[in-house]
């Protein structure tokens, strides 16, 4: 702890370098005086010393890793103990084309599968619906039935590897596909592991996939934080996202800030409905974007435990595990250029470093052909190495982390906290986060925040390489994916099969029921597995939940 006259030492001696060797240095050259704003445009100055941070008492502020509030990190031994799960995000076309994929990763060294689903599945369409025309595995893979998923997963071991979907307004149902297949393999529930993104309140936000209104979409993801800690302990049953928020224009302060604020809302939610906040909070899992600020980024991974922790506490959190944040990271997709796609190879490895020294659990890396295709086979190859480069060969997991105690990261972790915290007011002010995103609040700052930066790289501001600064006449040409063309035919004529095969008079029975379910208050997802089990598809099931909650139409926010 830093004593008065040393404190005063410090200050003396900061003040002496600016006046005698920094200011007749910039004196010199005028351009350095500038003082770079970070991503969130907070002011950076040229130099931190002790007297930057607040609590001068290091010890005291932030505690050891594995310690509330947990700042340095949620497990004591970090990647000493166990390293980070490499988890690459894949899905396009067919389910067969998809379960070639994952094997090719899980044969390079992943070591967890994350599933990325096509639009029409988004929405909780099928692929013949009319609306899915066009759509079909462009973005991600088409699920449309339980039969979908025993093929997406053919010959994987489901009990000895996690898996996480991202898939939001149809999750429990999907969430249901993967349950069901594991029931069919005859492997205990409780042997399953993995996480659904289920994070509705981010889709109204900013990726808008949503479906239902937001009351009972919010009750549909309580109904799997209750079924998911009876029945399957080792599942996450939500990943709170920041990743989605982020890529629609977000700062990194708005990010954390509507993030966490998503979360404490679930969990409020949940408590409403009667369930101990210990018993569903260890569950809890998030997902963070790893964009271009180095420092900043690395400042809101560590700002996000600790105001996660203390605010869980608040809320009456009393287990460890319910105040540990938990969190993937993926690599920022938004930062990938056509141009010069060669060098988001580079990008990709600062960000995912970023995301490392941050102290993730889990880690996607973005392939340099993305902003072309989706991923081709030596693209999703490389990025994979280079989580296994940094993990192998930097020193960067030795020790947990390693940049605490930085002057300048400590100030900006700090100053990530406190602007968050007057989100969190403005947030409060419009009632909490449902009547915000109704009136408008969240969609305003990310479009004000998006336009401000987009019209800062067109003045030349700020600089993308290979895009405004360093162009190139000569355009580099790498090899990109093709999709099986027969792709989309084989989709539907398998439902035209399943159709036709299953008991139809069975699976109509079990969507009646789940609509009597849905009309009432009882849980809804033992109804959606009988409805997955009688093979009804995802369109039909999501279809009854559509009849009876209604779908949200966005209000005009401008």
């Amino acid at each position: 702890m830093y004593g008065e006259k040393e404190i005063k030492r410090i200050e003396e001696r900061r003040k002496k370098w600016d006046e005698e060797i920094y200011r007749p240095l910039v004196e010199k050259r005028p351009e350095r005086l500038k003082r770079f704003a970070n991503l969130s445009w907070t002011e950076i100055g040229p130099l931190y010393t002790p007297t930057d941070i607040k609590d001068f008492d290091y010890g005291k502020r932030s505690g050891n890793p594995g310690e509330f509030p947990y700042l340095r990190g949620i497990h004591s031994t970090m990647y000493r103990g166990r390293t980070w799960t490499m988890r690459q995000f894949a899905g396009f076309g067919t389910a067969e084309e998809t379960n070639r994929r994952y094997k090719y990763l899980l044969e390079h060294g992943e070591t967890g599968l994350s599933v990325a689903f096509d639009y029409p599945t988004l929405y909780g369409y099928d692929t013949d619906h009319p609306l899915a025309r066009g759509e079909f595995g462009k973005c991600g893979v088409a699920i449309s039935s339980l039969k979908d998923m025993e093929l997406l997963f053919k010959d994987i071991p489901v009990d000895r590897i996690t898996t996480s979907m991202t898939i939001n307004g149809p999750a429990p149902i999907v969430w249901a596909f993967y349950i069901a297949n594991a029931d069919n393999q005859n492997i205990p529930r409780s042997h399953i592991g993995g996480t659904i993104q289920n994070d509705v309140l981010k889709e109204y936000i900013a990726q808008k996939s949503f479906i239902f209104p937001p009351a009972p979409s919010m009750r549909l993801t309580v109904d799997t934080f209750e079924f998911g800690f009876r029945e399957i302990p080792r599942w996450n049953t939500i990943s709170i996202s920041g990743y989605h928020i982020r890529e629609a224009g977000s700062t990194a302060v708005q990010e954390l800030a509507f993030t966490l604020a998503d979360g404490f809302a679930y969990v409020k939610a949940a408590m409403e409905r009667g369930m101990d906040i210990d018993q569903f909070a260890p569950r809890l899992s998030f997902f963070f974007n790893a964009h271009n600020d180095f420092f900043e980024e690395i400042a809101k991974y560590r700002a996000a435990r600790r105001i996660w922790a203390n605010g869980m506490k608040d809320l009456g959190a009393t287990k460890q595990r319910s105040m540990l944040m938990r969190f993937h990271t993926q690599t920022a997709g938004v930062s990938l250029t056509a141009q010069q796609p060669e060098i988001n190879l580079v990008r990709v490895a600062i960000q995912a470093l970023a995301a490392v020294m941050g102290g993730t659990q889990s880690l996607h890396t973005n392939s340099m052909d993305e902003a072309l295709a989706l991923p081709s086979e030596k693209a999703v190859r490389l990025a994979l190495r280079t989580q296994q480069i940094i993990e192998e060969e930097t020193g960067v997991a030795n020790t947990a982390d390693p940049l605490g105690g930085s002057y300048y990261l400590e100030w900006l972790t700090d100053r990530m906290e406190e602007e968050t915290m007057r989100y969190f007011d403005r947030i409060e002010g419009f009632g909490g986060v449902v009547p915000a995103i109704e009136k408008g609040f969240f969609q305003r700052e990310l479009a004000e925040a998006s336009y401000k930066l987009q019209q800062e790289y067109e003045r030349g501001e700020r600089i993308t390489v290979g895009v405004n600064k360093y162009q190139m006449d000569e355009k580099m040409e790498i090899p990109i994916l093709r999709m099986d063309e027969r792709g989309e035919e084989i989709q539907l004529n398998r439902l035209k099969k399943l159709r036709k095969d299953r008991d139809n008079g069975k699976m109509d029975k079990a969507l009646e029921r789940l609509r009597r379910a849905a009309e009432g208050d009882e849980n809804t997802m033992p109804y959606i597995l009988d409805c997955v089990h009688a093979y009804a598809t995802l369109g039909e099931t999501c279809q009854v939940l559509r009849d009876v909650f209604g779908e949200y139409e966005e209000p005009a926010i401008f």
